[in-house]
């Protein structure tokens, strides 16, 4: 084991120790390029393309406040992370910093939980991923799940950087498509050209029952499902044990969430509203298709199936890459197996990415012979442990920063604005997402797993501690 008991409280760490990869293994191969398309890619999902739909049609216009307010969170969360990246960029990253500011058992707790959600959503990636393929070929969904699976399972243990490649051109791909509809739809507004010309209009943003058409409250409970849109925006913390130049790179990468969300979300909601009133929509109706089709583009359905299999692909990708980090930052702590701290000549996690890896396998297996409620409550489940990261970024920003101004600790030089009370407020909005999916019947499922997962993780770890009780300290990498 590569840990030390070096004392009972959490502020003995020193950040210098854990600032070097070299001392993890790791190769700092990811660029500012890359990077800055992780940042970017991991704003974007299948969530904006796919399921903005329904949050149209149950909160009208107003799903663009939802969306900016959501973002505006989203930014607290990522500056806050930012912040405790620069005092200590270690590829462990949420469960690290659980670890020291919170205690050993949320750091066990959050490096698997975070490992369960990138396994889970690989699965469900991977499987829509083959799904999609069938737009255009007639491939057993089987095949193409494998061979999906086998190509980014091969590209992650090549090396980081062949990821961080994949990763980029994946999120280029993302971003063409959301500034093309832009653009697009800026030309329809001032042009008048194509099918929607003679009825696009900004109008339309209030003219259709108003900007709050079906009431606040219906605007309030989209706020889960936006939520979820920016679910994998963390991921860039991740990469800060291999970014070649983290106290550099990954500030920059961070200060573009505001105009990342304010352009690819907010901006692109305002373009396609305003082209198509919102009363046009329907749920499970992508927004982008049935905007292409308004302006008469037959084509816009090929397109936006491309675009989400490049997102799935862009997932089941980060998935197969941050399933390997987590198992193995647990194992280097005493808090998994000690094999999973192998790592390849080119410093990759050989025999975590391989597990995570077969289980995707496994769980696209049990997708396609039981795709029932049992399988979809554990995906669900992935919602929930996605958040949970969140929440662990924020309490130990409040507790770092507290720790920091007593001069406990080193000072952070990517200090977040507004301070412990921006991140107290980010909690206090993920709680009321919280609430609002224990209110509402179709998200409430959501809630079921988390006390059998933690139940499970709570046990493992008493047999653990009683087994290693070096495990249950506060420890710092030797």
């Amino acid at each position: 084991m590569t840990s030390a008991q070096v004392g009972t409280q959490p502020e003995d760490i020193e950040a210098a120790e854990s600032d070097s990869a070299a001392g993890e293994g790791y190769h700092r191969a990811l660029g500012a390029r890359q990077i800055q398309m992780i940042a970017i890619g991991g704003a974007i999902g299948t969530g904006l393309f796919l399921g903005a739909g329904k949050g149209i049609s149950k909160a009208g216009p107003s799903l663009i406040l939802a969306y900016a307010i959501a973002g505006l969170v989203i930014f607290f969360i990522m500056r806050a992370l930012g912040e405790l990246l620069m005092y200590r960029p270690v590829s462990g990253s949420f469960s690290e910093y659980a670890r020291q500011f919170i205690g050993p058992f949320a750091g066990f707790v959050t490096g698997w939980t975070y490992w369960l959600f990138w396994v889970v959503t690989g699965i469900t990636e991977v499987t829509a991923a083959a799904t999609y393929m069938t737009y255009w070929w007639n491939i057993p969904q089987w095949l193409s799940a494998l061979v999906f699976t086998f190509v980014l399972y091969g590209a992650n243990l090549i090396s980081v950087k062949l990821f961080g490649e994949l990763e980029f051109w994946f999120s280029m791909v993302k971003v063409t498509a959301i500034v093309g509809m832009i653009l697009i739809c800026a030309g329809i507004l001032t042009l008048g050209f194509s099918d929607a010309g003679d009825t696009a209009s900004v109008t339309h943003l209030w003219d259709q029952g108003g900007f709050f058409p079906n009431g606040i409250g219906n605007t309030l409970m989209t706020l889960q499902m936006v939520m979820f849109a920016f679910l994998a925006v963390e991921l860039v913390g991740v990469t800060a044990g291999e970014s070649k130049d983290p106290k550099t790179v990954l500030p920059k990468a961070i200060n573009t969430v505001p105009w990342r969300i304010a352009v690819f979300y907010v901006g692109a909601l305002i373009m396609i509203l305003s082209v198509v009133p919102w009363t046009e929509f329907e749920p499970g109706v992508s927004p982008f298709v049935h905007a292409f089709e308004k302006m008469g583009l037959g084509i816009g359905a090929a397109i936006v199936n491309f675009v989400v299999l490049t997102a799935a692909l862009s997932s089941c990708n980060s998935g197969m890459y941050s399933t390997g980090r987590m198992l193995r930052d647990l194992a280097l702590n005493g808090q998994g197996p000690a094999f999973f701290t192998k790592l390849t000549k080119s410093g990759t996690p050989l025999v975590g990415t391989t597990f995570s890896a077969a289980l995707m396998m496994v769980g696209v297996w049990v997708n396609y012979q039981w795709p029932g409620d049992a399988f979809n409550y554990v995906v669900s489940f992935a919602t929930i442990s996605g958040m949970w990261a969140w929440i662990v970024i924020l309490v130990c920003h409040v507790r770092y920063r507290r720790k920091a101004d007593q001069g406990l600790l080193a000072e952070s030089p990517f200090k977040a604005p507004g301070g412990i009370w921006a991140s107290i407020v980010a909690l206090a909005f993920i709680g009321m997402v919280i609430v609002m999916m224990a209110l509402d019947k179709d998200a409430r499922v959501l809630l079921y797993c988390a006390p059998l997962w933690g139940l499970l993780l709570l046990v493992s770890y008493l047999v653990l501690k009683a087994r290693n009780p070096e495990s249950a300290a506060f420890a710092k990498r030797s």
